[in-house]
């Protein structure tokens, strides 16, 4: 986002203490916030705070005499390069779709020419109420976007649709907006994430460390380069990114079972899932009680989801991901010829390195002998710095051969 420019209005409701972090999180992806408040806005909080975050004064009336002697509101309105209201009130959302040009936020609103996106946060039951729902359907046919809101607890002690978003997914979702069309728009990415569990019985499974941040920032990435992503998640900790379709499975089976159901659809897989390379020969139907001063346990292999979709006569575009604890780039090298992968990307996995992190470091591996090694760096940015590298030779492949001719020898 870094250079554009966000106007962020904030109307009266409590979600407004969020509309601060959310200032926060758009000025660390580079944006420059300019906080515009309405009356009842400042009844939930301060404008020092805005101003604090965003390093900019804040305009909150259309009769500041130093402002609009200049014509201060059509400057704003000119100077936007997107119009976000967060939270958005139910009577501003009236006010917006009867074309109200009552105070500073509705007057800017009219007088842009900028996209808008609303982010509504309410009481459920006025969120459901007919008038409510009209006004919504009147500013989606204008073609202001809604983002949101969440179902969940309320302030007033009921539950149900009209929470606010969370702050980081409203910045994931009005990103693209702000950076137009990626090196994926039009695209259709699946990516694997996080562990498998083979069950040993009803209590007990065989598993491994992966925490799925470095798929699910992966993801995050994929949609901020304008992909429709669908993210096949093991089971993890972690929030679906916004905008992403999640599917959530358990075990190796069922994620390949998933990628399969997938793959007719998708132009590229990319699968950083830690899956199981075996399970249980027979699941116990009780749990398995100790009494024996040994347990030995059969094991067979599972399905290899990657090997399987780089095998198919008309494959997409095929990432995989090898975490090693020795002869990083010798195993890997294997792994990219041997299940005929496009790009394979590895690294280091031990004590303190890669699972449970924050951070990565990756060694990317691709047919012809390309090679690029991405420092350590948060997740967040190393996915990033990898879709933009998966760009470069998605596209350079797509222009030399069709998709079909993909399953030739790499060796």
């Amino acid at each position: 986002m870094r250079g554009k420019h966000v106007l962020l209005g904030v109307t009266g409701g409590i979600a407004a203490y969020k509309s601060a972090e959310l200032v926060r999180r758009l000025v660390e992806r580079g944006a420059e916030v300019q906080v515009v408040m309405t009356a009842a806005a400042r009844e939930f909080i301060g404008a020092t705070t805005f101003q604090a975050l965003s390093g900019r004064p804040v305009r909150d009336s259309l009769w500041d005499a130093g402002a609009e002697a200049a014509m201060g509101h059509i400057e704003l309105a000119r100077w936007a390069d997107l119009v976000l209201v967060a939270p958005a009130s139910a009577d501003f959302l009236a006010r917006l779709a009867h074309g109200r040009a009552d105070d500073l936020l509705a007057t800017l609103c009219l007088a842009t020419s900028a996209p808008i996106v609303v982010a509504p946060a309410m009481n459920q039951q006025m969120w459901a109420n007919a008038a409510t729902q009209t006004n919504v359907a009147t500013l989606a046919q204008r073609g202001i976007r809604m983002v949101g809101p969440a179902v969940g607890d309320q302030a007033c002690g009921e539950t149900g649709p009209g929470r606010m978003l969370e702050p980081t997914e409203i910045a994931d979702l009005v990103e693209p907006l702000l950076i137009g069309p990626g090196p994926f728009t039009g695209q259709r990415v699946l990516v694997t994430a996080g562990p498998t569990r083979e069950r040993l019985d009803p209590v007990r499974f065989v598993s491994n460390r992966s925490s799925g941040k470095m798929g699910y920032a992966v993801a995050q990435a994929f949609r901020a380069a304008g992909a429709e992503v669908v993210l096949v998640s093991g089971p993890v900790a972690l929030p679906a990114p916004a905008g992403v379709r999640c599917v959530c499975v358990e075990s190796a089976a069922q994620m390949y079972a998933a990628v399969q159901t997938e793959l007719p659809s998708i132009q590229l897989l990319v699968a950083t899932a830690a899956v199981a390379d075996y399970r249980p020969v027979e699941v116990a139907e009780r749990k398995i009680k100790k009494r024996t001063e040994s347990l030995t346990l059969e094991m067979t292999r599972t399905t290899d989801i990657l090997a399987s979709v780089a095998a198919e006569p008309k494959r997409p575009f095929v990432v995989g991901f090898a975490a090693e604890t020795d002869a990083v780039e010798q195993h890997a090298l294997e792994k990219l010829l041997r299940k005929n992968l496009d790009m394979i990307c590895a690294n280091e996995v031990g004590a303190a390195k890669a699972f449970d992190c924050e951070d990565n470091a990756l060694l990317v591996l691709w047919r012809g002998g390309g090679r690029a090694e991405l420092a350590r760096a948060p997740k967040r940015e190393l996915a990033t710095a990898l879709v933009e590298l998966i760009a470069t030779q998605y596209h350079a492949s797509t222009r030399a051969e069709p998709q079909a001719d993909r399953r030739k020898d790499l060796g």
